[in-house]
């Protein structure tokens, strides 16, 4: 044991902690106890004399010495605002104080039988802990002589007779709470070189965390219970668009109002825990991830926005390269056929009388083929979406001209159509492709619509993403079957006896080659498709 604190006390002098504030605070902390002690020594004397035995020996010295502790109070409180001297001084005085003065207070109270010696221990024990063990044995020492030199005194002088076992053990008892403290001082050490330590660990970790968000592909939000942005990374502003300026946490219900609703709906319902919305700024389509922090959904939670923009390309590129290579087989395999079944039965409808029977046969013949020809050249079309050449286009102009030459063709009154413009920002699209997606969309919501005054509307307004407009082709139809919607897009897919199922998908198709979006709208009633269009740089 003692080769261990004798360690110990090495190597705390060569890591002699330095002076902090908290060593500062603990000290004044110490001299208020030495003053309210002083006070209640003085009180208990003045209050009670005859029935403590405290002064009894000299009660002049008793109030004196009394007086003497609460001065050195003050004027160590005085030195503890200033700090001057220096710590190890100060504490040191302190001590010395302590010993001099409930010495003082033992002598006229009747020496170590007093039991006023016992105060030390709590001065020495909070020395050794304030000073981190330094020179705690150096004041029990301290201590030791002054309790024993006072008894020795008392019993030459005054010739008490009693044994020294009392003030022996009061003695050792000081060098146990000396050695404790010491002990105690250098677990405190340990745990605040520890705690450093761990501290700079997490804020290293913090900062590789920090780093590997701040450079994720995907957008990343911490969202508390009271939906605040607690942080995010670069690629979530990307997507979402700048945070409020001069919020530290900003509500995500002011940052972005349908991601707010999308994360409500999943703390209600943790079961789905993948959504799709578009990006604000980008209008591209972005998966919401949630993960729960602490598996406590409502402690806070964890938000990945994944761009699927470039996977879904990426697939679209595959699916083309094989769309490619099928409309090669077509062109060559079917059409040249196709064009001797037609020529055939052009040549049969003109060999004189045939029964009505065979009439119909021809009809059905000549249908199918010009079907089979339309489907040809739909696909043929999918090759076109590379060749987009972007121009300005005006609006009003553009739609008003397009309304027209839609009724001229198809046989259809002006006044079906209706167009509601709120915004004559231009267009950079291809007129071509423009024009086909709009024929396509405007022919199917003419058909599924009620064929009434303005059953079918044109809106174009400014769309929240920056540099888009957007029109919405709206017609007052019964609208697409739910259990149908996730299909609308796919190829080849239809509910007309007579169609394709390739007008949504190349429609989709050439709005994304001009950087446009084509999205089908969940209303009711009626069916309602939305263009995102890109306006020039």
């Amino acid at each position: 044991m003692p080769n261990s604190i004798a360690a110990a006390a090495a190597e705390t002098r060569a890591s002699a902690p330095a002076i902090t504030d908290a060593h500062w605070r603990t000290l004044s902390y110490f001299n208020i106890y030495r003053l309210i002690s002083a006070l209640v020594f003085w009180a208990l004397a003045w209050r009670f004399a005859g029935v403590v035995d405290l002064g009894v020996e000299g009660p002049g010295l008793y109030m004196a010495v009394c007086a003497a502790y609460a001065a050195a109070s003050v004027l160590f409180a005085i030195g503890i605002l200033w700090r001057k001297p220096q710590f190890q001084w100060q504490i040191t005085a302190h001590v010395l104080v302590d010993i001099i003065c409930i010495l003082g207070l033992m002598h006229t109270s009747g020496g170590v039988e007093s039991g006023l010696g016992l105060m030390l221990l709590v001065s020495l024990a909070a020395a050794g802990l304030i000073s981190r063990g330094r020179y705690a044995f150096l004041y029990a020492a301290l201590a030791t002589i002054a309790v024993l030199g006072e008894d020795v005194w008392r019993f030459m002088r005054l010739g008490d007779q009693h044994n020294f076992l009392q003030a022996a053990l009061m003695s050792v008892g000081y060098f146990a709470v000396a050695a404790l403290a010491f002990l105690l001082a250098r677990y405190a050490q340990d745990s605040e070189r520890l705690a450093a330590q761990r501290g700079v660990d997490l804020a290293n970790l913090s900062q590789v965390n920090q780093l590997v968000i701040r450079d994720m592909k995907d957008g990343v939000l911490v969202v508390d219970s009271d939906y605040r942005v607690r942080t995010y990374n670069e690629r979530t502003e990307a997507l979402l668009g700048p945070m409020p300026l001069g919020a530290s946490m900003p509500r995500l219900q002011e940052y972005s109002p349908e991601l707010a609703g999308w994360l409500s709906s999943w703390r209600r319902d943790p079961t789905t825990a993948v959504t799709d919305m578009r990006s604000p700024v980008t209008a591209a389509p972005i998966r919401l991830r949630y993960v729960p922090i602490e598996n406590a959904p409502k402690a806070g939670t964890l938000v990945f926005l994944e761009d699927i923009g470039e996977e879904q390309a990426e697939a679209r590129q595959i699916k083309l390269a094989a769309l490619g290579r099928l409309t090669a087989n077509i062109a060559h395999e079917i059409r040249n056929p196709l064009s001797a079944i037609s020529h055939a039965a052009e040549l049969l409808g003109e060999e004189g009388e045939r029964t009505e029977i065979e009439q119909r046969m021809l009809r059905i013949i000549r249908d199918n083929a010009v079907r089979l020809d339309r489907m040809v050249q739909e696909v043929l079309q999918l090759n076109r979406r590379d060749r987009a050449q972007a121009e300005v286009i005006d609006p009003v102009s553009y739609l008003n001209t397009f309304v027209d030459d839609f009724c001229h063709v198809e046989k259809v009154e002006r006044d079906v159509f209706s167009l509601e413009i709120d915004s004559e920002l231009p267009w950079f699209f291809d007129r071509n492709h423009l024009h086909q997606v709009l024929w396509n969309l405007t022919r199917n919501a003419y058909r599924h619509g009620q064929k009434q005054r303005g059953s079918v509307r044109f809106c174009l307004t400014q769309a929240p993403m920056h540099d888009y407009r957007q029109l919405d082709i709206i017609d007052d139809g019964p609208g697409v079957d739910p259990e149908q919607r996730h299909q609308l897009f796919e190829p080849f897919f239809t509910t007309a006896n007579q169609g394709t199922g390739l007008g949504l998908y190349i429609a989709r198709e050439l709005c994304e080659a001009n950087s446009a979006f084509l999205d089908y709208v969940d209303v009711a009633p009626g069916g309602q498709f939305r263009i995102l269009l890109r306006g020039p740089a």
